[in-house]
């Protein structure tokens, strides 16, 4: 999804951060009404296991799947860590990292694929745990600072630290239920987005 997002709104001369957000929410709602075609479709054992797959859930995980994560794991994070530089200057805008010479487009190409394969493979292990993405890099630059080969290890320590506490918060709140983490993680991260928010409208 974030590759066609992407791809969808590369421009050579202008890929602002607003033309992203307007194509993503277009291909967010095109995939939303075919997820839900396909829910509606679908047999009910298949839906269930499904609608569990979507809210994101650990449950019934064991080291087969660790093993097939680890791969997609020891090959793109140290390629994170070598573009993390790379990120620092981004964040000086586009103008000053291509006067220091950075090539803007094929870093930000080789970001995207890490980024989605990363996340793709951790998407395709737990499903899609909410707020995680939001919560680990904000957390990590709170204690590390904004360097990104800080940030990122902590992130990804802070992340995994998330999901540990919102499973073992919902085992703990629900024990005669399964329920899944990622509901836990939407009750721990919604707080914490309108924190962000109310703090970024005064600024």
């Amino acid at each position: 999804m974030s590759a066609a997002i992407y791809l969808l709104a590369w421009d050579r001369h202008d890929s602002s951060p607003v033309k992203l957000i307007l194509v993503g929410i277009g291909l967010s709602l095109a995939a939303g009404a075919c997820t839900s075609l396909l829910l509606t479709i679908g047999g009910i054992n298949q839906v269930s296991q499904a609608l569990i797959w979507l809210v994101g859930s650990v449950y019934s995980r064991n080291w087969n799947h660790i093993f097939a994560f680890l791969p997609w794991l020891t090959v793109f994070l140290p390629i994170s860590l070598v573009l993390a530089r790379e990120l620092d200057i981004l964040g000086l805008s586009d103008p000053v990292a291509k006067g220091l010479g950075l090539k803007v487009q094929r870093v930000r190409t080789l970001l995207l694929i890490t980024g989605a394969a990363l996340a793709g493979a951790s998407v395709a292990t737990a499903g899609t745990i909410s707020f995680v993405g939001l919560l680990a890099p904000h957390l990590a630059r709170r204690l590390v600072g904004p360097s990104h080969i800080e940030v990122i290890p902590t992130a990804a320590l802070a992340g995994g630290l998330l999901v540990l506490l919102a499973d073992s918060l919902s085992r703990a709140l629900f024990p005669s239920v399964e329920m899944p983490c990622g509901i836990m993680t939407v009750v721990l991260g919604v707080p914490y987005f309108l924190y962000l928010l109310a703090r970024t409208e005064s600024a």
